[in-house]
């Protein structure tokens, strides 16, 4: 008896389930016979039913109650007892029986459901993206994906929220297809220039619309468990990216305290640990791509030594680190000198029209760079040479910018090229005039950007290209050391509520003082709860645009477009309310950390190059400049005189001729200066008709 007990007690704390199954057959099974028992007991003698007959008839009455006329019918004289316990027999079995079995499979449909959805149960894929841990950047990654040209798979391991992740992702999604659908509908009747009847609705959006061929599965479990991530197929996945932090999504201070208290990240560098293991072992799949997302120094010391320990040993996986603070001072940067930049880099950093590509292509010995490029262009018709760069593992990369990757196959033969252009030799960037309205986690990033800027083109010791008007509260001008160590930096303290005039008359002051533009550029602090993401951005935004009115109403011939305003949001929900207010130059920064990942998470290559276009020559010696960046520079200073009319295809081939060795120069497109309107140079290069005005600027693809 106490090894019964034994037993039963260690079934029903392992596996209860089969316990009360057992239960419930050993049941059913005595009921019958018991039953069947009764009936043939109280059964008229005359009648010829027995007892097997009458268990079965058990059966089919608790299956059917209607079957009770049959058993009726064949005991003729049957006394009113039998029909009592017939009815009996049909009401207890209906409960023991049928209640009994439909709550058991109930349970078990719910059990199941529920160990899917909690990573219970292996997933059998191949070729798909996992997605570990979940911050505000992930659904973006996953938008991305949308314009995949093939059809995508993505697992999210996560350890919590995992229905608020399924309505993010399907709001997420379902907004971009409805969003990108309306576009093309809207472009198509204003080229016909009439409504579009249904039935070319339905043709246009057949044809070309934005399909969701995007497989999407989130699954609650523990991102650094052995079992959980083979269970997700983990070992065969094409790329993996592992997420950092997720401190916006809290909304307790104190919480968010704590968090910000604390070194590093640890839950990422187990991640990676445990990730990497399982990458390199001899089942899975061969290059493997790592992302991986870090948000601090601690952190990224730790990667990258895990990173040189697997190099030192055979490895099939590729470690990627995405620092994440660092790119995006290095964008903000970038976009406060040119915000035109902004465009430029919306459509290039996605998946969605133009794009950079990389082709493992090896120079060979004695081949010149140069040359290969002006060949590529006088053949291909719709790609666009850049560079060749190595990676971390000396391999040879050709980088290109076109719609699709198959477009470097489109060649043609072309005519000689008659057109030429006059470049200005003695070209400088104008003085940059800045003002940071705010702070966040980027802040001394943007400064660093702006310091790689001014080494590569101060013009002298005595005349500085950088002037920097930093506005922000006492308390964190002390935390940013007031920014002592960038020269060009001047600093205004000023409470956010209480102080607008003060506000007001700095930024006054600092337009009036310049000549030249000013760029404003307005950050979103990420230090703060839920509720307070993006509040401080909106409230400056609304006093600078209070000043840009009221100088447009006081001062005579006021230039509006002396002013750039660059906001940075950090929830894409926002986005609506600052273009509300005819700010064009809106960062949805998360969303550009996102666009990355995705293309990096396809082609590692990309990691490299985005460094390098990201980054100046800091240290650059004499006219040699080894980094390459993209610049938009106005017509009238870039060209001794304005290019006339031409076709893409020709005015690139022609300011490539045109620049001097060792700096040629790649035109990507063209901004308006009227109308702001970006046109990238990608499709056919031929029909692409370029007409530019003095102030317009041309985007370039340089060193210098």
């Amino acid at each position: 008896m106490r090894r019964l007990k034994e037993y039963f007690s260690i079934v029903m704390a392992k596996k209860p389930a089969r316990l009360v199954l057992f239960a419930i057959i050993l049941l059913n099974v005595v009921f019958f016979f018991l039953s069947a028992l009764v009936i043939f007991l109280v059964s008229p003698i005359e009648s010829d039913v027995g007892f097997w007959e009458c268990f079965y008839r058990t059966i089919t009455m608790v299956l059917d109650a209607g079957c009770i006329d049959n058993l009726v019918y064949e005991m003729s004289t049957a006394m009113v007892a039998t029909i009592v316990v017939c009815l009996v027999v049909v009401l207890v079995g209906m409960v023991t029986f049928t209640g009994a079995v439909v709550g058991y499979l109930t349970n078990f449909i719910s059990s199941f459901i529920e160990s899917s959805t909690s990573g219970e149960r292996r997933l059998y894929l191949r070729e798909h993206t996992v997605i570990l841990n979940w911050n505000t950047r992930a659904s973006e990654i996953v938008n991305e994906l949308l314009f995949s040209e093939e059809s995508e798979k993505v697992v999210i391991l996560c350890a919590e929220r995992t229905e608020q992740i399924k309505e993010e992702i399907a709001e997420r999604l379902a907004d971009t297809v409805s969003k990108e659908n309306k576009e093309l509908l809207d472009g198509e009747a204003k080229r016909l220039g009439r409504p579009l009847t249904r039935r070319e609705t339905r043709r246009l959006l057949r044809r070309h619309g934005l399909k969701n061929r995007l497989t999407w599965i989130v699954r609650r479990g523990d991102t650094f468990s052995y079992k959980q991530l083979m269970d997700i197929s983990l070992d065969k996945a094409k790329s993996v990216i592992i997420l950092g932090k997720d401190d916006q999504n809290t909304v307790c201070k104190y919480e968010l305290s704590e968090r910000r208290e604390q070194k590093g990240n640890a839950l990422t560098l187990k991640t990676l640990v445990q990730v990497a293991e399982i990458c390199d072992a001899t089942s899975s799949r061969n290059n493997q791509k790592i992302v991986v997302e870090i948000d601090d120094r601690w952190t990224a010391e730790l990667v990258n030594m895990v990173i040189q320990q697997k190099r030192k040993h055979a490895t099939k996986c590729q470690i990627i680190p995405v620092a994440v603070n660092h790119v995006l001072g290095q964008m903000l940067a970038q976009f406060s000198i040119m915000p035109e930049l902004n465009q430029v880099y919306r459509v290039l950093f996605s998946n969605k029209g133009g794009e950079f590509f990389a082709l493992d292509r090896q120079l060979a010995e004695g081949e010149d760079e140069e040359e290969y490029l002006r060949d590529f262009l006088e053949t291909h018709t719709k790609a666009v040479p850049l560079a060749f760069m190595d990676d971390q593992d000396g391999k040879q990369h050709l980088f290109y910018v076109a719609d699709h990757a198959k477009d470097i196959k489109s060649t043609a033969e072309k005519a000689p090229l008659d057109r030429s252009v006059r470049l200005r030799a003695d070209f400088r960037m104008p003085r940059q005039n800045v003002i940071i309205l705010g702070h966040n986690s980027k802040s001394h990033f943007i400064l660093d950007g702006f310091n790689g800027f001014r080494a590569e083109w101060n013009r002298s010791e005595e005349e500085d290209i950088m002037d920097v008007l930093v506005i922000d509260d006492t308390k964190n001008l002390d935390l940013a050391g007031r920014y002592a160590a960038y020269p060009y930096v001047r600093c205004v303290d000023a409470d956010l509520i209480n102080d607008k005039e003060k506000i007001y008359r700095a930024i006054s002051d600092f337009v009036d003082a310049h000549e030249d533009d000013t760029s404003i550029l307005i950050l979103s602090d990420d230090r703060v709860t839920a509720d307070e993401v993006d509040a401080n951005a909106l409230t400056y935004l609304f006093y600078v645009q209070d000043i840009v009115e009221e100088k447009m109403r006081t001062v005579p011939n006021f230039d509006r477009e002396k002013m750039d305003i660059v906001v940075e949001i950090l929830n894409p929900k926002n986005y609506d309310v600052v273009h509300h207010y005819s700010v064009e130059n809106v960062v949805i920064s998360n969303r550009y950390v996102s666009k990355m990942v995705a293309q990096i998470g396809r082609d590692c290559s990309l990691f490299d190059f985005y460094n390098d276009i990201l980054t100046y020559d800091d240290a650059a010696s004499g006219d040699t400049f080894t980094s390459k960046e993209i610049y938009a520079k106005i017509v009238k200073d870039y060209f001794e005189e304005v290019p006339p009319a031409m076709t893409a295809d020709e005015l690139i081939r022609a300011v490539y001729a045109a620049s001097p060795a060792g700096n040629r120069a790649i035109v990507l497109g063209t901004v308006q200066k009227d109308t702001g309107k970006m046109t990238l140079f990608t499709g056919d290069l031929s029909r692409i008709t370029v007409t530019m005005g003095p102030k317009d600027k041309i985007i370039l693809f340089a060193n210098h």
